[in-house]
C-alpha cells in the first residue's frame, strides 16, 4: 500500500488535548475517532464520510418512503449520520424524526475537533448540531428543514419502541470487540421497533450477524459495501408480519 494513501492521525500536539478517543484523519480527508483501548475506530479508516453516506444515506435514507421518516440510530457516536441526514432534510429531500441511542456521549471538545459542519460545507449548522449532541436528552430538538431529533442515554438492550420506526441506522462498534451489541436479543428488539416494511442498515456483513438477523425474521440483503469493504447488510421486516 502506498504510504501516501494511508489514513493519518492528527499531530501529537493535537492528540495531547484528549484523554479518551483521539481524532484520526481517514483517507477521504474526513476525521473519525480512534479508541486506543480497545483499538477501534468510530468510522472506517477508508473514509468516515464516504462510509456513512454509502451505508446509511444511500442504502437506507434514500430508500425510505414515509413522511416523515422515523429513524432510530443505535450508536450515535460522533453524530455524523445525524448530520448527514439533517443536511438531506435541508436540501428538501425528506423530513425526519430522529431518535438516537448513546449511553456514552462524547465530550464537547472532541465534537468541536471533528469539525464536521465546516468539513461538509455547512458551517452555519455547528451551533445547532452541538445543541442536539450535548443538550438535554429525552426531549425533541426542533431544527430547520423538517428535521427533529432526540437522544436517549440508554443501552439498546433496555430500549423499547414497538412499531415506531421506518428505518434503523445500526452503527455500534463491531462484533469483534462488542459482541453483545450483535446478539439475537438486540436484533429481536430491532425487529420489534420497526414498522412492517421497515429496514435496518449496517456496515457489518459478517456471516454470523446475517444468520442471526434471518433467525429473528428479517429478510436480509447483501449490498455492495463502502470503500474498503466488500459488502454491507440491509435487513427488512416483512410487510405482513
Amino acid at each position: 500500500m502506498d504510504p501516501a494513501e494511508q489514513p493519518t492521525k492528527v499531530t501529537n500536539s493535537e492528540q495531547s488535548k484528549f484523554d479518551g478517543p483521539i481524532p484520526y484523519r481517514t483517507r477521504d480527508g474526513s476525521l473519525t475517532l480512534q479508541c486506543l483501548s480497545p483499538a477501534v475506530f468510530y468510522h472506517s479508516v477508508h473514509g468516515a464520510v464516504q462510509e456513512s453516506t454509502h451505508v446509511f444515506i444511500r442504502a437506507g435514507l434514500e430508500q425510505a418512503r414515509s413522511t416523515p421518516i422515523g429513524i432510530l440510530e443505535v450508536g450515535l457516536g460522533t453524530g455524523l449520520n445525524l448530520l448527514l441526514t439533517w443536511i438531506r432534510c435541508l436540501e428538501g429531500k425528506c423530513t425526519v424524526d430522529y431518535t438516537a441511542l448513546e449511553p456514552f456521549p462524547l465530550e464537547t471538545g472532541l465534537l468541536n475537533a471533528l469539525g464536521y459542519c465546516e468539513e461538509l460545507g455547512w458551517p452555519g449548522l455547528h451551533k445547532t448540531y452541538m445543541q442536539m449532541m450535548t443538550g438535554s436528552s429525552d426531549t425533541w430538538h426542533e431544527a430547520e428543514g423538517g428535521f427533529r431529533c432526540r437522544r436517549f442515554a440508554q443501552p439498546v438492550q433496555s430500549f423499547t419502541g414497538s412499531g415506531s420506526f421506518d428505518l434503523i441506522y445500526f452503527d455500534p462498534f463491531g462484533p469483534r470487540t462488542h459482541p453483545e451489541m450483535w446478539s439475537k436479543e438486540v436484533f429481536d428488539r430491532m425487529y420489534d421497533a420497526l414498522v412492517c416494511g421497515g429496514s435496518l442498515v449496517t456496515y457489518c456483513a459478517q456471516g454470523d450477524v446475517r444468520r442471526t438477523m434471518i433467525n429473528v425474521g428479517f429478510v436480509v440483503e447483501r449490498l455492495e459495501g463502502p470503500p474498503g469493504k466488500r459488502e454491507m447488510l440491509r435487513a427488512s421486516k416483512p410487510t405482513a408480519s
